[in-house]
């Protein structure tokens, strides 16, 4: 009977590689199904102040904001909402002109985005973004 109760207990084991098997396939069907979703955002690479040089060029508009926020124009401070006015008036000049926005390190990023849509609104599609030093 001894020769009965082993025979049995070698009968009664269970092979797993079958569930490894599946396991992995089931893991590798998740991995390969699955959709990484994109971040959406924006890419600016900002220069180096030392590759920056504000041209005074007749086909250029250029535009600096200072690191307290302030906006300058031809060398004078105008207000933000007149950016657009200020560069449609350029443009009517210069109608090929492009725009350089030279903006310093310390100045926040919310009054650059302000004036990049100002002067989208005014019709320029040429827009430039350089850094200055400080």
């Amino acid at each position: 009977m001894s020769k009965k109760t082993r025979a049995s207990a070698e009968e009664a084991d269970i092979d797993l590689t079958p569930m490894l098997d599946v396991t992995f396939i089931m893991l590798i069907f998740f991995i390969v199904t699955t959709s990484f979703a994109k971040e959406m955002g924006i890419d600016v690479n900002r220069p180096t102040a030392s590759n920056t040089q504000m041209s005074e060029a007749s086909k250029v508009v250029a535009i600096l904001i200072k690191q307290n926020g302030e906006v300058q124009m031809e060398g004078r401070a105008i207000d933000l909402k007149a950016v657009r006015a200020n560069v449609e008036r350029a443009r009517a000049e210069k109608p090929d002109a492009s725009v350089i926005i030279a903006i310093s390190k310390a100045a926040q990023t919310g009054v650059l985005v302000q004036v990049i849509d100002q002067v989208k609104e005014a019709g320029a599609s040429n827009i430039s973004v350089a850094s200055t030093a400080d």
